[in-house]
């Protein structure tokens, strides 16, 4: 157990100041850590996750399938496109790599902010997510409900450069949007903001290849802060609009160009794709 997570779980009520969070609510991000086999989340995470990989023994595959998308898609828009500058919402307690991790791997110089909801996540990203020299890393707290927040914040503002290209990471967030909440608007304000040239990258959980058993993860994910909305490959295309979609389209993501042969594809039910703005 590491010492932000024995002080957070002194009082799982509100463990820290001007937390607007009921950390005895499970919480995604920290389930997702928990899948990673992370160490940085709370009784209440543990159980409901737990509950989650008994319904479905093959959820932390599908983590770690979305998790090396992330990575693919960030060294290629790094190595191949000359991305410098990238954002990336609802980014989860740090797991290396990490997004700048990996680019800055490729360019020192780029910038990266990271921006979630979680206080958790907050104090570990605060610590961890350490830039290059001669790149920039910073971490904004915020909600993607309120894109113009993020669009506005200091934050985002003095670490990139918004008439160059940016890419915008939303990897395993969307589907934590309700239709109620407008989450093909939320996104489109986001890639409007964008300049030309920027890119679009997505993963979102479908139930079109779920397994049998997915009723009762959603059921789970029903009593944590954040329900678990299961979306078509129709509507996940539809966060695409505007942009141009890459080869080989939005696909399970071991299918998008994969390193090596891929492996247990029919047990990843996540679609992800890279769209370029023109």
């Amino acid at each position: 157990m590491t010492a932000d997570q024995q002080a957070v779980e002194q009082d799982t009520t509100n463990p820290i100041p001007g937390a607007s969070f009921d950390l005895s609510v499970a919480h995604p991000a920290r389930m997702y850590n928990y899948y990673l086999g992370g160490k940085d989340h709370l009784p209440a995470d543990r159980a409901a996750a737990e509950q989650v990989v008994a319904a479905s023994p093959d959820v932390p595959l599908v983590a770690r399938a979305n998790r090396d998308f992330m990575t693919r898609a960030a060294r290629l828009l790094a190595a191949e496109c000359g991305i410098r500058q990238y954002l990336d919402v609802g980014t989860g307690i740090p797991t290396s790599p990490n997004l700048h991790e990996v680019v800055q791997a490729v360019d020192p110089t780029s910038r990266v902010v990271y921006t979630d909801n979680d206080p958790v996540v907050l104090t570990h990203a605060r610590a961890l997510l350490t830039s290059t020299p001669e790149g920039r890393t910073a971490y904004l707290d915020a909600d993607l409900r309120d894109p113009a927040l993020i669009l506005r914040a200091a934050e985002l503002r003095d670490a990139l450069d918004f008439h160059r290209p940016i890419a915008l990471f939303l990897v395993a967030v969307l589907h934590f949007l309700t239709d109620d909440d407008g989450a093909h608007a939320l996104v489109r304000s986001l890639v409007d903001a964008l300049p030309s040239g920027s890119y679009l990258v997505v993963s979102h959980a479908t139930g079109d290849l779920a397994p049998r058993n997915v009723g009762q993860i959603v059921d789970t994910y029903t009593a944590t802060a954040a329900p678990l909305v299961l979306r078509g490959l129709g509507d996940v295309c539809r966060f695409f609009a505007g942009t141009e979609v890459l080869g080989p389209g939005v696909v399970r993501l071991p299918l998008w160009k994969p390193d090596e042969p891929p492996t247990g594809i029919d047990k990843v039910w996540v679609y992800g794709g890279v769209g370029r703005k023109p």
